[in-house]
């Protein structure tokens, strides 16, 4: 299995995705826009993986590569390409297929539960999953179901947390693959967002629960298991 992810800041990479793919033991590749790299050929990867960023997937403004991002997923998922994103990388595949991405009315930072909907409970990628997860959160936009994907999880603060489309394309605006050290990095560099608000809790909060990086390691590898196993 060749795997490529694309990676949108320095402080925002695969987390426990990359331990999953080292133990499997397929090959890893990478396209770091924050380096002005190009993607690669869509010949040359049985998989792509879209991570997250700051950005939003609508600011071709102020990130010109975007647009050619979008087009790259586009084709991928048309390709039959498998297609995960998490965060960003769920706003960028809405965005490829059609739908509409904008500001949610909240910003939703901490750790917060999401529910699986009828269709997430009865999802093969989701199997083995309890049907309320307590999940790691950052952001502030959300996005419009694309026409013909299936809505699998949904929270208070954000109704589409996740979608599959087809059967080779899975969006998860919510983190499992984080790590404690990556919560340390985010927590810096966006500081300026943790304010008083109903879904946003301060670093102490989002740092103390050591137990859940487990649990959501675990919850992460089974969701690429079967994501691996799915036919396309």
């Amino acid at each position: 299995m060749r795997i490529h992810y694309f990676q949108h800041v320095p402080f925002e990479g695969l987390g426990n995705i990359e331990e999953w793919i080292n133990a499997k033991g397929y090959s890893l590749s990478s396209t770091r826009f924050y380096n002005k790299e190009v993607p690669p050929k869509l010949d040359d990867i049985d998989w792509l993986i879209i991570m997250g960023g700051p950005m939003g997937a609508y600011e071709e403004n102020l990130y010109p590569w975007l647009a050619a991002e979008k087009r790259f997923i586009g084709q991928a998922i048309k390709q039959g390409i498998k297609v995960l994103g998490i965060c960003l990388g769920a706003q960028l595949i809405a965005a490829a297929i059609g739908a509409k991405v904008y500001p949610n009315a909240h910003k939703e930072i901490g750790w917060f539960p999401i529910n699986l909907t009828k269709d997430g409970k009865t999802s093969k990628l989701f199997r083995g999953l309890p049907a309320e997860i307590i999940a790691y959160h950052w952001h502030g936009d959300t996005f419009d179901l694309p026409f013909g994907a299936k809505h699998l999880a949904e929270s208070t603060a954000c109704k589409n947390q996740a979608f599959s489309y087809k059967n080779h394309v899975l969006a998860l605006q919510f983190h499992l693959d984080v790590r404690k050290d990556n919560i340390e990095e985010w927590v810096q560099s966006g500081a300026e967002e943790l304010i008083e608000a109903p879904y946003i809790q301060t670093a102490g909060e989002m740092l103390s629960p050591d137990k859940r990086f487990a649990v959501i390691e675990k919850h992460m590898g089974q969701v690429l298991d079967r994501f691996a196993a799915q036919k396309c």
